[in-house]
């Protein structure tokens, strides 16, 4: 099998019936796995710089985005190419409100610029917390609904699904862009002061904030575990496994389609409302095509079908990207490259799949060992 060959089954293809998934690994041993690297993210703010601490909360929020993209991808086969959008909508939601808190609830710069006088209409959703919270929450959920009910409903799935999902973030980034009076086009929208009541720039906001995003990944987490012990879990997997056999079965296979997408695009809103006070600046390329592509290459270098996997993923190739573009700035990317290549042809399963394998390895070599010694 080609390179080429294998970068469409790993990526765009449209039967997951023989999908490197892992299934070797069991709930609980998972749930200790996830529970190690919650620990050990927890503690690293007591070693790390602010400005390590706030780069690690991004990570963190990845890890949000790569367990909602596992939900969808990796137990029900359905490979968003365009999760940038969901992101950017709650970056964009939290970026609102925190610009209108800037501006105490005026004007807010970039639109006094391009000649506005008035705030616009759904500017006045985001004037409060609570109701920011909420349009967090629906904004990229109605979305991910009519999408996802207009295609399941059409039986849109496969490659031409992942194509679909691309022109979507396509479009949403040309959206944003063009509309500079109200979003603050290429430059997005920037200079926040206060995140609740804190000094955005302080260390005890950068901490609250940190270990606020760090409870969002572990209750990601035990909803999606939850969901996938469930009856509905069961149905997603035999959507994944065999879609026609499912609906023949009797099971209206888009409404658990359109649902695991509703909440998968929920929960990658969330993520990109807690990415919004790390970074300090929320813009369209967090929507960006190569965006929403790196979030799949996240899940795929874990190893899909797992949620740790996924979370592990995310930390591990962000924190590669980074250590590697500060050494070697100028061709850093060739190496994400790299190591992007070697998973697809040699890792398919992902980092976990490596683990399993290894786990299987050692215990083929222990009762090999231990037969040896009882025929002695």
């Amino acid at each position: 099998m080609g390179f080429n060959e294998k970068i469409s089954k790993l990526f765009t293809s449209a039967s997951f019936g023989n999908a490197p998934t892992i299934d070797g690994l069991n709930a609980k041993k998972k749930n200790i796995a996830f529970v190690v690297l919650v620990l050990i993210v927890s503690l690293l703010p007591l070693f790390l710089s602010p400005f390590r601490v706030s780069l690690v909360g991004k990570f963190i929020t990845y890890a949000i985005v790569a367990l909602s993209i596992d939900l969808i991808w990796g137990y029900t086969g359905i490979l968003s190419l365009g999760h940038g959008v969901f992101f950017g909508l709650g970056g964009y939601g939290m970026g609102m409100y925190l610009k209108l808190v800037a501006s105490h609830g005026r004007l807010p710069d970039f639109m006094s610029w391009s000649g506005r006088t008035t705030l616009p209409w759904f500017w006045e959703f985001y004037k409060t917390a609570p109701e920011a919270i909420l349009m967090i929450i629906l904004v990229p959920s109605i979305l991910a609904f009519v999408l996802g009910l207009l295609t399941f409903l059409n039986r849109i799935k496969g490659v031409y699904f992942s194509i679909l999902s691309q022109a979507l973030a396509l479009v949403f980034v040309t959206l944003f862009i063009g509309l500079q009076p109200y979003t603050g086009g290429t430059n997005g929208i920037t200079e926040f002061s206060t995140l609740f009541g804190l000094p955005i720039a302080g260390i005890k906001a950068k901490y609250m904030w940190y270990y606020v995003a760090l409870t969002f990944l572990v209750i990601t987490y035990i909803i999606f575990s939850s969901i996938m012990r469930t009856k509905c879990g069961r149905v997603l997997v035999a959507i994944r496994d065999g879609e026609n056999r499912a609906r023949f079965s009797g099971y209206q296979t888009a409404s658990y389609k359109t649902f695991v997408y509703v909440l998968s695009a929920l929960f990658t809103g969330i993520a990109g409302a807690l990415f919004v006070p790390f970074s300090g600046i929320i813009s369209p390329s967090e929507m960006s095509i190569s965006n929403s592509i790196d979030m799949a290459i996240w899940v795929a270098v874990g190893g899909r079908g797992t949620l740790i996997g996924a979370a592990v993923g995310a930390f591990v190739v962000n924190i590669t990207k980074t250590l590697i573009s500060e050494s070697f700035p100028e061709i850093w990317s060739y190496f994400i490259g790299a190591i992007f290549v070697i998973v697809v042809l040699f890792l398919p399963r992902g980092l976990t799949g490596v683990f399993t394998d290894a786990k299987d390895k050692i215990r083929v070599l222990v009762r090999k060992s231990q037969a040896a010694k009882t025929d002695e």
